[in-house]
């Protein structure tokens, strides 16, 4: 992509209060423009400051992806995309910054509807859950979950409300204040608080929500750190256990934006605690067996992981073409032909490679990947305290055999 020496794409905040509400910047580059695009609603905005505009307004084409190959033929004239409060904020304006460089573009950001919601509730932003549910699954609220949490959430529609105030009830937490805040900003803005199993209503279509989680007596806890017990999830007996999984998530260090591999997933629960343990992970949750894609598949919905990625296959062959990980887990399989060379070739470096095993077989496999390619190997031995006639003895769990490494 060329870079320009001005910017000729401007990225332009709109909020409720139309074309009167934007900074004497932001009116200038809609006066210079030579086209302009915005959603519908956008585009209705401005209607206040038609007389000052001069160039055609377009509305975005469905899908978006058409709007932007015009943008891309029309590179270099001087074009505005309206946006909603801040465009860099689950906007537009990340898709755009894709698309062409940061000298092309200038950003002219309007107040968020986070700060708008901060505002009016009197919370502090920077201790606030900020999501987007905006064309993203619902059950993504699930996973920010906590006693005291206080989540601001942007939402699809009215009906947006109501199915949220459901999922606080199915999760244990109906009693939280849930506070609906409509076309914030302008002269139909309206707020409304209700305990969350007592709403019903339909909001207006355009609304943001705030949600201060109260569970109701013996709501289990569902902490962002790995290891949650075992009965958070669904499954056939065949899943990494919860003190063995808090040690793996450790060695395969989840750090923001990167990509895990869970091979052979079974319940999913690696790759389901890796993308709770930092922000925009991405997991893929490769597994040969149909029964168990149902496990997978409830259980990210449930724990709030719905971006978990589903491979049916088998490995090392359901690895093909996938893009590259920044960390693996191998769980089952490792006894396939390959299974750790090809794992250890697609890490670049400083990738991470766990594998787990229970069995001999699978015991032989990590020896001889320890080493031909080096890292650790350490043998992980659990006892739970369990009833024995009337007293109290300890229950050995299976022990595990554990080959970490980093690649160099």
């Amino acid at each position: 992509m060329s870079s320009q020496s001005a910017p000729w794409l401007t990225i332009i905040g709109i909020g409720e209060d139309g074309f009167n509400g934007l900074s004497e910047t932001a009116k200038s580059a809609l006066k210079a423009a030579s086209l302009i695009y915005g959603g519908a609603r956008h585009l209705e905005l401005l209607q206040d400051g038609a007389s000052n505009i001069s160039c055609g307004m377009k509305a975005w084409p469905s899908p978006l992806s058409k709007g932007i190959e015009e943008l891309v033929a029309n590179r270099g004239q001087n074009t505005v995309v309206l946006a909603t409060g801040d465009p860099q904020w689950f906007g537009v304006g990340a898709t755009l910054h894709r698309q062409f460089s940061a000298e092309e573009i200038e950003v002219i950001p309007h107040l968020s509807a986070f700060a708008l919601a901060t505002s009016r509730l009197g919370w502090p932003l920077q201790n606030v859950e900020t999501l987007s549910l905006h064309g993203r699954p619902l059950d993504t609220l699930r996973g920010f979950l906590y006693p005291g949490a206080r989540i601001i959430a942007l939402t699809s529609n009215g009906a947006a409300p109501g199915e949220i105030a459901d999922l606080l009830a199915d999760e244990g937490y109906g009693a939280s204040t849930l506070t609906i805040l409509e076309h914030l900003g302008g002269p139909q803005e309206k707020v409304i608080s209700r305990e969350a199993e007592e709403y019903s209503d339909q909001a207006a279509e355009l609304n943001t929500i705030a949600i201060e989680a109260k569970p109701i007596p013996n709501t289990p806890v569902l902490s962002r750190t790995p290891g949650l017990p075992d009965s958070a999830f669904r499954h056939d007996g065949k899943m990494t256990k919860q003190e063995v999984r808090a040690v793996t998530l450790a060695k395969l260090a989840p750090i923001p934006g990167q990509l895990l591999w869970d091979i052979g997933a079974g319940s999913g629960s690696i790759g389901i605690e890796w993308l709770r343990a930092a922000k925009d992970t991405k997991a893929l949750a490769i597994e040969p067996l149909e029964k168990r894609h149902v496990f997978i598949r409830g259980n990210a919905a449930a724990l709030g992981t719905p971006t978990l990625q589903l491979v049916e296959g088998k490995a090392p062959e359901a690895l093909d073409n996938l893009p590259q990980p920044n960390a693996i887990f191998v769980g089952g399989g490792l006894t396939s032909a390959g299974i750790l060379k090809t794992c250890f070739e697609a890490l670049p470096s400083g990738g991470r490679l766990v594998a787990n095993a229970v069995t001999l077989e699978g015991e032989q496999v990590l020896a001889e990947g320890w080493k031909k390619y080096g890292g650790d190997l350490s043998r992980i031995a659990i006892s739970r305290a369990d009833p024995i006639g009337g007293l109290t003895g300890w229950r050995p769990l299976m022990p595990v055999t554990q080959w970490s490494l980093v690649k160099s």
